[in-house]
Order: structure tokens, then C-alpha cells, then sequence
């Protein structure tokens, strides 16, 4: 479905140029959904950005369904960090948004909207304006917009980073039963450790900046996934914990360019 070939980025600022990421392969299958975990300032929102063609690649291609990406494209949603949900709009109107902008017939899709709201949980809150919904009320009306168009792929920025902890993990179980339910292909950005493993496939572990693929972690364990008590939790402590042991590592070429001026400098003093 989603394939990076030698993906790299840079950017040009009055410092000079910054290597953001460097020779990204990965490929992506359908339906599957994968998490890119790393360290705040690797790269992984930029690799989102350019999937969703909200940025160019400076170097190599990225495909999806065989397509080169080089634009914005309907059929590949985006969700960030925040809502950004229109305060005038209702909850099924602030769904049904997309239907408008692309001109697709709003009765045709109403129904679905009125479905992905009972399906994250919504229902009976469709007239409701978002300044009376929580937080994570509002993040699942955005999940639902980002759905209505029935997109091929989705790609998440860090969608819960916002909320607080028993939230998150309550939309990371709307998550896996909306992925389950629609098959969608998802790539989602974090930096917790926790949410990768509860609700990916695989997770692609990035080096820091610039990025470069360290590893990618099989996630086998059946759904739907929780950090409470459960059959599967010690194998969901395990892959944590391997996960973890990954991001603490330092590339050694990394830790040879910080370590040797200081070796250098204890030895002239």
C-alpha cells in the first residue's frame, strides 16, 4: 500500500542546511497499521507530512498503491495533535466538512456520519456544539471527520499527546475497534512507548536526526490490547521493554562525534 524508497529531507534555515531524515525504506501493507516511535526532533512528523504530500521528499519516492505521492490526495487522511474543530459547526456537521470541500452528496453521507459517531461512541451527541464536549469527545469528532471520506490511509500525528493518561488509553481502545472494524491502513506518530506497542502492528524505531530506521519491531499479540490486566500482558511488557532498551541506545557514530571533543579536552588540561 504505502511505500518509502530512500526517502530522505532536508531543510535549508539561516543556520544552513539540517538533515532531517536520511534514506528511509519501509513498506507499509494494506490494512496494516504501524507505529514510528522515536525521540522528540527525528523526523517523524516530517515523514508523515511528506506521505500525506504536505511536504516534497528531497531525496527518493514515496508510493502509495503504486502512485508516486506528490500532492495531497482524498483518499489519505491526516489527524493531528489537536481537533481543530470548527466552534460554530455541530458535531455531525463538523463530520460531515470534508463531504462539503469535496463536494461528494451530503445525504449520501450523513448516514455514515451518524454511523462512525455511534462507533466511537458518540451517539446522541450529534447536535452537541464542540465547546461542550471533553477533550477526548472532540478527538474522536475528529477521528469520525477523518473517516467520512472512507480514506485508504490514515496518518496520525501524535493525536492524543493532549490528553491525560486514562483518556489516551480509552481512544487507544476506540482506535484498535475502528481499525478493526474498517480496515484501514494507519501510520501513526508517537513518542510513547506504551501507545505504540498497544496499538501497532509493527513500530518503526527512528535514530535521532537525522532519522534513519534502527529497527522495526514486530507487535504479535492479539486485540484488542490493554495496559491493564490481561492474558497478554506480560508479552506487552516484554516488546515495551525491548522497545525501550532501543530508544536509549545511542548510535555510535552519534556518541563518537559528542564523546571525542570532551575526551580531547580532559586530555590537554
Amino acid at each position: 500500500m504505502i511505500r518509502l524508497s530512500g526517502v530522505s529531507r532536508t531543510f535549508d534555515g539561516r543556520a544552513g542546511r539540517v538533515e532531517a531524515l536520511r534514506g528511509i525504506d519501509l513498506d507499509v501493507a494494506d490494512g496494516e497499521f504501524v507505529a514510528v516511535l522515536g525521540r522528540s526532533g527525528c523526523g517523524k512528523s516530517t515523514l508523515l507530512r511528506m506521505i500525506a504530500g504536505l511536504l516534497p521528499v528531497s531525496e527518493g519516492e514515496i508510493t502509495v498503491a503504486g502512485t508516486p505521492i506528490t500532492r495531497p490526495r482524498r483518499d489519505i487522511a491526516m489527524l493531528f495533535q489537536r481537533p481543530a474543530l470548527l466552534p460554530w459547526r455541530s458535531v455531525l456537521d463538523n463530520v460531515l466538512l470534508p463531504v462539503e470541500i469535496f463536494g461528494w452528496s451530503r445525504a449520501k453521507h450523513r448516514e455514515r456520519a451518524r454511523e462512525l459517531l455511534d462507533l466511537a461512541g458518540l451517539g446522541g451527541f450529534e447536535k452537541r456544539l464542540p465547546h461542550e464536549l471533553s477533550g477526548g469527545m472532540q478527538q474522536r469528532v475528529s477521528l469520525c471527520r477523518s473517516l467520512i471520506g472512507e480514506p485508504r490511509v490514515m496518518l496520525m500525528d501524535e493525536p492524543f499527546s493532549a490528553l491525560d493518561a486514562l483518556t489516551r488509553e480509552e481512544l487507544s481502545g476506540e482506535l484498535q475497534r475502528v481499525h478493526m472494524e474498517t480496515g484501514a491502513t494507519i501510520v501513526f506518530v508517537t513518542h510513547s512507548i506504551d501507545e505504540a506497542v498497544l496499538l501497532a502492528d509493527r513500530v518503526v524505531v527512528l535514530s535521532p536526526r537525522p532519522g534513519r530506521i534502527r529497527k522495526v519491531v514486530e507487535v504479535d499479540i492479539p486485540r484488542p490490547r490493554t495496559l491493564g490486566r490481561n492474558a497478554h500482558l506480560a508479552e506487552v511488557a516484554r516488546v515495551s521493554a525491548d522497545l525501550h532498551e532501543l530508544l536509549m541506545e545511542r548510535d555510535a557514530a552519534e556518541a563518537d562525534r559528542t564523546d571525542s571533543p570532551a575526551r580531547a579536552g580532559a586530555g590537554g588540561r
